[in-house]
């Protein structure tokens, strides 16, 4: 079956110092009456679940036969044992062993010749606590189809039998066509095109460097909306462009190993920041994020003097959308300006609120695809950079921020509670670090995915996002 182009860069953009696959890391308490073996139980029943849906089967193929295209085909045989893990921490078993086991396994390749996730479940938590850390490879699904899948199984009621995220959903289908040919707001020529080129990988969309500049030169002949959309971008002050973000330490060659950090906080505390100066709680979590890249800059004596810039990626999937027809990627994006050149804590806020509101005005009326016609030019040096030109550039910006939604409501596990989760996400060339946000049941969770030879302490970026909102708290009381 054809691969889309954009699903087809992350395996094209691929490389052993490169991983381009996302996860996520949860952690389960298990049911009261629960005995010493439950984690094994829990695991030996998991490979009971040998009924794998058809998503979840493909695996890449590249050859003759797909005329040197990527494309995707169906695994007969999956091996559960191979996909679906069972490891222990080391003593004493603290969050601290957890996250360095998730670093290093968020750091290994996902085997081609097999579909490409694999489920760690982790025991030996000192605090009776087990883990289990998925991971899926970006051309499969995006972070939202992944979310969606791990908590689609799993239900509100302690007693409900849940399913693992390879199971079929039994959901109806769509085709992906159907939610790319939504709307196209009177437009002619590109749309069609760019639907093409999205659903069906033609050759010149399949090179990595050549990909992202034809599609982005493509929006010089762009339907009036995003031609505005490219205009009012370079004539509001508001507006971040791609390539005026500063060089920093974070914008370096990157190497394969990573480092995974990750903390939560309450979700009623960003949002009475955001209410308290009319910003939605996304802006208060990139204001977050700003302002302890900020303090760690500084700590680094790397802070410079112009603003960083950020990619906030945005999804562009329907809401009814079931989980079975996620597949693939559905992702615009949009630049933000993160104030890291302004001390104060109340004004970067409100610079970031002018950014992102911004943005959101330069995409509205646009149809799906137009969004993706913009986006390939913000997002264009990110494919240059593997192509080794960064030094003639500045970044396009400096790093990504993302904001995945969650649940809002407790879940099980076939009676064993999510308490946290956290997301991973994948630091690209000359993008050193990645920072992600998700929701679950009133919690903030932020995860941080970065270079581990680049970034040297990447968990101190922690406490920096704590003290900012504390910050914030405090500036907006004296306010």
């Amino acid at each position: 079956m054809p691969m889309g182009a954009l699903d087809a860069l992350f395996l094209l953009g691929e490389s052993r110092e490169h991983p381009t696959h996302i996860g996520a890391l949860q952690l389960f308490e298990p049911p009261p009456d629960a005995g010493s073996e439950y984690v094994s139980d829990f695991y030996r029943e998991l490979l009971t679940h040998t009924d794998v849906s058809r998503l979840m089967r493909r695996r890449p193929v590249r050859s003759t036969a797909t005329l040197g295209q990527f494309a995707w085909e169906e695994d007969p045989e999956i091996e559960l044992e191979y996909h679906v893990r069972l490891s222990a921490l080391p003593r004493p078993g603290r969050v601290r062993e957890l996250l360095e086991l998730v670093s290093r396994l968020h750091g290994t390749l996902l085997d081609r010749h097999r579909p490409l996730w694999e489920m760690h479940v982790v025991e030996g938590l000192a605090d009776g606590r087990f883990a289990i850390y998925t991971k899926v490879h970006h051309s499969l699904m995006d972070g939202v189809s992944t979310v969606k899948r791990l908590h689609a199984g799993l239900g509100s009621d302690p007693k409900s039998k849940s399913r693992p995220f390879w199971a079929p959903s039994g959901r109806s289908k769509r085709s992906r066509g159907d939610r790319d040919d939504r709307g196209d707001n009177g437009s002619s020529g590109i749309v069609d095109m760019l639907t093409k080129m999205l659903t069906e990988a033609p050759k010149e969309a399949l090179d990595k460097a050549q990909s992202a500049v034809k599609l982005a030169g493509q929006v010089a002949a762009a339907p009036p909306a995003v031609v505005r959309a490219l205009v009012s971008a370079y004539a509001d002050s508001a507006a971040s462009l791609p390539f005026e973000a500063p060089r920093t330490m974070l914008n370096v060659p990157i190497g394969g190993a990573r480092r995974f950090a990750a903390q939560a906080w309450s979700m009623d505390r960003l949002r009475q920041v955001g209410k308290s100066v009319d910003a939605t709680i996304n802006d208060v979590a990139v204001a977050m994020c700003a302002g302890a890249l900020r303090r760690y800059l500084s700590e680094q004596g790397e802070l410079p003097d112009k603003s960083l810039v950020a990619m906030l990626p945005v999804s562009l999937r329907s809401s009814e959308s079931g989980s079975d027809d996620d597949t693939g990627n559905a992702v615009g994006a949009v630049l933000c300006d993160l104030a890291t050149d302004q001390a104060d804590p109340a004004v970067r806020l409100s610079r970031v609120r002018a950014s992102t509101r911004h943005a959101k005005a330069m995409l509205s009326g646009m149809s799906p695809v137009q969004i993706m016609a913009v986006t390939s030019a913000v997002a264009s040096g990110v494919a240059l950079g593997s192509v080794e030109i960064g030094e003639l550039l500045r970044p396009p910006f400096n790093l990504i921020i993302s904001n995945v939604p969650g649940g809002k409501d407790v879940i099980y596990w076939n009676g064993a509670r999510l308490v946290e989760t956290y997301p991973l996400s994948i630091p690209f060339e000359g993008q050193a670090v990645n920072i992600t946000l998700t929701s679950y049941a009133g919690q903030a969770s932020f995860g941080v995915t970065g270079c581990r030879r680049s970034v040297p302490h990447l968990q101190r970026l922690l406490p920096h996002l704590g003290a900012e909102l504390d910050d914030l708290e405090k500036a907006l009381r004296r306010s």
